[in-house]
């Protein structure tokens, strides 16, 4: 049994390389023949020779760190508040009773269609784009951490309460490891939900950042330079969730092992 797992598991890692190049391939092979009209979707060794020049004079990487900063700060910015207004929520119901009706009535609300009000607020500067990005993070941080703490078995609570535990025990030695694996639900959300808000709001009003490259390569009809910025993109949801999944198994090792 355990050479079967070791053997499935190498097939899993074989299968999840292989899967992406024969995509890659196949896109190459359908646009050597002309099947697909390279002007629009153009093909992986045109975007590759756009990549080096970007690469070498440091401007995908500038506009990339540019992007990074604003999700980071973006992500904390809403991350912990709504970790912590979430296990308040869990914990009280007053509380509760109180903020879930104006979440339930402000979620729906499509963040991009608040984008010229949040412009009107803090202008075009760096706190409208990490303003964007953590009212996204937020509202998915915040209902996952409700929803963690109560599913919380009841009597986790009720020992807690019967030696005497305070509000603060409640928060730290309850309500936060008992939520983590929603928690963590959330903030893997969060993250992407991060990586769509930031290209949206580079969009509108930036001068840095992959959603500028998008933007400007839009403008300039430069196919292959907008798909360097989308591989970017996607390259950064894979590292963060990679970086996310590593944290969860650090904090959570007893979960891997329910698996």
């Amino acid at each position: 049994m355990p050479g079967q797992n070791k053997d499935n598991s190498a097939a899993i890692r074989l299968l999840s390389v292989l899967s992406p190049l024969t995509l890659l391939l196949l896109w190459e092979i359908l646009a050597r023949v002309n099947i697909i009209d390279i002007r629009l979707f153009s093909s992986p060794s045109l975007i590759f020779k756009s990549f080096i020049p970007l690469l070498i004079s440091g401007e995908l990487l500038y506009n990339t760190a540019i992007s990074v900063e604003r999700i980071f700060i973006g992500f904390a910015a809403g991350a912990i508040p709504g970790i912590l207004i979430g296990m308040s929520m869990g914990l009280s119901p007053l509380i509760r009773s109180a903020v879930e009706p104006m979440i339930q009535a402000t979620y729906p609300i499509p963040k991009l269609a608040i984008m010229p009000f949040i412009l009107l607020v803090f202008g075009i500067g760096e706190l409208s784009k990490v303003f964007t990005i953590a009212i996204g993070v937020f509202y998915l941080v915040v209902i996952n951490t409700v929803a963690g703490v109560l599913n919380i078995e009841k009597i986790y609570l009720d020992v807690a309460k019967n030696f005497g535990a305070s509000r603060k025990d409640f928060y730290i030695t309850v309500a936060f490891p008992g939520a983590l694996p929603m928690i963590f639900a959330g903030l893997k959300l969060g993250m992407g939900m991060a990586l769509i808000l930031v290209v949206a709001a580079e969009m509108s009003a930036a001068k840095a950042g992959v959603g500028w490259m998008i933007w400007r390569s839009y403008d300039m009809f430069d196919i292959e330079q907008m798909f360097v910025a989308l591989i970017v993109l996607s390259f950064l949801g894979y590292l963060f969730t990679l970086m996310l999944d590593a944290i969860e198994r650090w904090v959570l090792p007893w979960k891997q092992h329910c698996r």
